[in-house]
């Protein structure tokens, strides 16, 4: 008798992390799209790297290191890492489930759990990347404005401009990259970009450190206010490792698929973590005074902190396009035209309407509510919690529910409710974080 479809895939995930992956190269993709499907492992651990060491790491040692303070910051860091390692191994593993290739979240999601699922899953989805982006985009204002205010520092150029600009350069970037596997020489610029304003942020801060050795490193505010406070940091700490769409980049790598996602998540959480500790740690010498864009915090001659500034904003353009591609795939997939290449003429018009409205929402937002840390909050308590850690042991959960031992279903099982509460109680403190600089700022306040 032969086995059901659902066990055969498991035995295949299997033999393909034995090295033996034959028969996972002519998986067939669950739904057809109009994105290229070819790259190897090294080109897809590159992409994790870039979106880990985005623009977003000079924010991290303000809104999570002054929160949690150097003990509680740097367990929570490396707890993060573990635990979003674990997860994302397991969502996967999941890859072939069913016998095809599911190359999109809501796919693997509706074809585990049903149609209603898969709409859920969708909005969720798109609700983490639509926010990601729209921190991008604040993070690429924060940074021209500080090029500008080293420049010229006459007040003209508000942050809500600043925004604007880096919104706009960030659709001329969209209109030329068709899709995701097109990025190719690009990773290479978006890490050199992310080294140069890594660099230099640890070398000026190292200094300022050196120079000014005695800081207040005690958590700042008391009661209900700093309690919220660090739950919101603990939200940025499993913001900071994932993406929201692991699925989406797996479906980008060559067969065998499950073995070669291990390899660029051990590239990831290896090689890939070294920069962002690096840049957080010791970014944190400025104690509980620390920025939220740290750059606005170091010291150092105007060329090398105009330099880190520029690279951070051009990191934050190829980056944002990597957290966007879901959404043009589906665009380009529903939508798009099938004739003619990916530059014909009426393909590039297309992009040019779709993606070009799609952020100008963006950036709408990100002008209107300019509140990074807040972002990175609410992000990781709506979506990152929900799609990584909770989603993620329950669809491995019930895949996989007649192999699990009573001991492996209660761990998934106290995964499943740990995150969710930790979810529901993260959106609370995000929430009441945003209502609380709404009545301090105004939209679009110029912070």
């Amino acid at each position: 008798m032969s086995m059901p479809a659902a066990e055969k895939v498991i035995a295949l995930d299997v033999d393909a992390k034995n090295g033996r992956g034959d028969e996972l190269d002519n998986v067939p993709v669950a739904d057809g799209t109009k994105h290229q499907i070819s790259d190897p492992w090294y080109q897809v651990g590159f992409v994790f790297t870039s979106g880990l060491n985005s623009a977003y790491v000079l924010g991290y040692s303000g809104s999570v290191m002054v929160p949690l303070g150097w003990v509680g910051g740097t367990v929570g860091f490396l707890l993060a890492a573990a635990v979003s390692m674990y997860a994302n191994a397991l969502l996967g593993r999941l890859h072939l489930l069913g016998g095809k290739r599911h190359i999109r979240y809501r796919d693997l999601a509706g074809h585990i759990y049903g149609r209603k699922m898969y709409g859920l899953t969708w909005a969720l989805q798109y609700v983490n990347l639509f926010m990601i982006n729209t921190g991008f985009i604040i993070l690429a204002g924060q940074a021209l404005k500080a090029l500008y205010l080293l420049i010229k520092d006459d007040g003209a150029m508000k942050l809500p401009y600043c925004i604007a600009v880096s919104g706009f350069v960030c659709a001329l970037f969209a209109f030329g990259i068709p899709y995701l596997s097109a990025l190719r020489i690009w990773l290479g610029f978006s890490t050199v970009f992310s080294l140069i304003f890594i660099v230099a942020a640890c070398v000026l801060s190292l200094r300022d450190g050196v120079r000014s050795p005695h800081r207040d490193y005690s958590i700042p505010g008391d009661g209900p206010g700093r309690v919220f406070t660090t739950i919101g940091a603990w939200a940025s700490l499993v913001f900071a490792y994932n993406t929201g769409m692991l699925p989406e980049i797996q479906a980008t790598i060559r067969p065998p698929v499950v073995k070669n996602i291990e390899k660029a998540l051990w590239f990831q959480f290896t090689i890939g973590v070294v920069p962002i500790y690096a840049v957080v740690f010791i970014g944190y010498c400025y104690g509980n005074e620390t920025s939220s864009y740290l750059l606005n915090s170091v010291h150092g001659p105007v060329w090398v902190k105009a330099l880190a500034n520029l690279s951070a904003f051009l990191q934050t353009v190829i980056a944002l396009h990597i957290f966007a591609s879901p959404m043009y795939e589906y665009l380009d997939t529903r939508f798009g035209s099938s004739e003619g290449g990916p530059f014909a003429f009426h393909n590039v018009m297309f992009r040019v309407g779709v993606r070009g409205g799609y952020l100008t929402v963006n950036t709408l937002v990100a002008a209107m509510l300019p509140f990074l840390g807040d972002f990175m909050s609410l992000t990781g308590a709506l979506s990152t919690f929900p799609l990584t850690f909770v989603l993620a042991n329950h669809m491995y959960l019930v895949a996989n529910r007649h192999r699990l031992s009573s001991l492996q279903k209660s761990w998934h099982w106290l995964n499943v409710i740990g995150f969710t509460v930790l979810a529901v109680t993260a959106a609370f403190a995000a929430l009441r974080l945003i209502a609380i600089d709404s009545k301090t700022y105004h939209i679009f306040a110029d912070v």
